[in-house]
């Protein structure tokens, strides 16, 4: 079971530390296994739920526990003055389907939004092609469908196509895909030659297939916004992670924020200027071949701290595990992991759950299988994030919190 942070601090210390409860994750649910009944009204500002969580999430066979919600009131964070009243889903002309990608994403998405999912049939068939029907008119409406295209990659990719090209075909305003996780992101750049690029072939295909817009969350590299001719909103997990972290009381001077890569430095420093301006510390390595890498050396002070690591995405887990390796033998006292998409591709589970860190943090943008689940694991939603952002960009006001 992971234990929370039980270093006492000083009042000015802990008020360094703590963030502002403006954030997403005590709003958002830690699990995904609730389910919606009924139809639901977009909700005002002053009338949206929000847990107010004073303990850190408690754990119970590994799994996030769901908390209680108490009041209707949204973190000032994600305030906008779009409304002043609940208003029909009747009323609007936004639509979100889903894909089958991750759907309890995509239905508590909807709920903190006030919406009900679209009605789509997806099916395969015998020979592994895939038919998308909308079951319900989408002409001159705002249309945004929702689809991670994490593994199996080349499966919910095509399914996303076809789900933008028969909305297309029906008529919708505007087609908007929101990508929490987007595959092929690494393959952003030629490090060898002849090689492909394959982001930017998949940003090809999405726009082709008829997408007009994009709603990505925390992309592998700012580059591949360039990679669309289209506009792209960027939004980032960080807040959500942020805020989990802001419930734990440890000194600030106690805090290093670690990059296990010299190309995650910026991510990382980032980090660590919202979390009291804590120091920073890299873990250099190079890589012998795709997901095989070697730690090498350690830049930054860590003996006797509680050490951050943060990263976009945890594959096999080699970097990271082996960056928490150094970090022990280098005198950290405890190793956080954080990372916003948990693709987990073995060893992963055995390398995250081998003892190394006190605790693993990552968010829902991937659905994660139940056997991956693991007592050091915590897993936060992302779903007030996208739906409030899906609402500002229907609204046409600033995505940018």
């Amino acid at each position: 079971m992971a234990s929370s942070l039980a270093v006492q601090s000083s009042p000015t210390q802990t008020a360094s530390f703590f963030m502002s409860s403006s954030s997403l994750s005590r709003c958002s649910f830690a699990h995904l296994s609730l389910s919606f009944n009924g139809p639901r009204t977009r909700i005002s500002p002053r009338n949206t739920i929000k847990c107010d969580i004073s303990e850190p999430l408690n754990f119970g066979n590994g799994k996030p526990a769901i908390p209680v919600l108490n009041d209707r009131i949204l973190p000032k964070f994600l305030e906008s003055d779009r409304v002043e009243k609940t208003v029909s889903r009747k009323d609007i002309r936004l639509k979100l389907f889903s894909g089958t990608a991750n759907p309890s994403l995509s239905q508590e998405t909807a709920w903190c939004m006030g919406l009900e999912l679209g009605k789509i049939n997806i099916k395969r068939f015998a020979d592994g092609e895939i038919y998308v029907q909308l079951q319900e008119s989408v002409r001159g409406c705002d249309v945004f469908l929702l689809q991670p295209t994490c593994p199996p990659a080349n499966e919910n990719l095509m399914e996303l196509l076809i789900m933008i090209d028969a909305c297309r075909r029906a008529s919708a305003k505007n087609i908007t895909a929101v990508i929490p996780y987007f595959g092929y992101a690494r393959a952003d750049r030629k490090t060898q030659g002849r090689e492909s690029i394959a982001a930017k072939l998949v940003a090809n295909l999405i726009t082709e297939a008829g997408a007009n817009r994009i709603l990505a969350c925390d992309l592998h590299s700012g580059q591949s916004m360039g990679y669309f001719d289209i506009p792209v909103d960027h939004v980032y997990g960080q807040p959500v992670i942020l805020d989990y972290l802001a419930s734990k009381t440890i000194y600030s001077s106690d805090l290093v924020v670690v990059s296990p890569d010299v190309g995650g430095v910026a991510r990382a420093r980032a980090f660590a200027k919202k979390l009291s301006d804590a120091p920073l510390a890299i873990v250099d390595k190079r890589h012998h071949g795709h997901n095989v890498a070697e730690v090498m050396n350690l830049i930054g002070d860590v003996k006797g701290k509680v050490a951050v690591m943060v990263d976009d995405m945890i594959d096999t887990a080699g970097t990271i595990a082996k960056g928490a390796a150094l970090l022990h033998e280098e005198g950290a006292r405890e190793v956080y992991a954080c990372c916003t998409h948990a693709v987990f591709s073995p060893p992963a589970i055995e390398r995250l759950s081998s003892g190394l860190f006190q605790e693993v943090i990552i968010t829902n943008t991937m659905p994660v299988a139940e056997k991956n689940y693991f007592p050091q694991l915590t897993v936060l939603s992302v779903a007030n994030l996208l739906g409030e952002t899906i609402w500002r960009v229907h609204d046409d006001c600033s995505a940018k919190f």
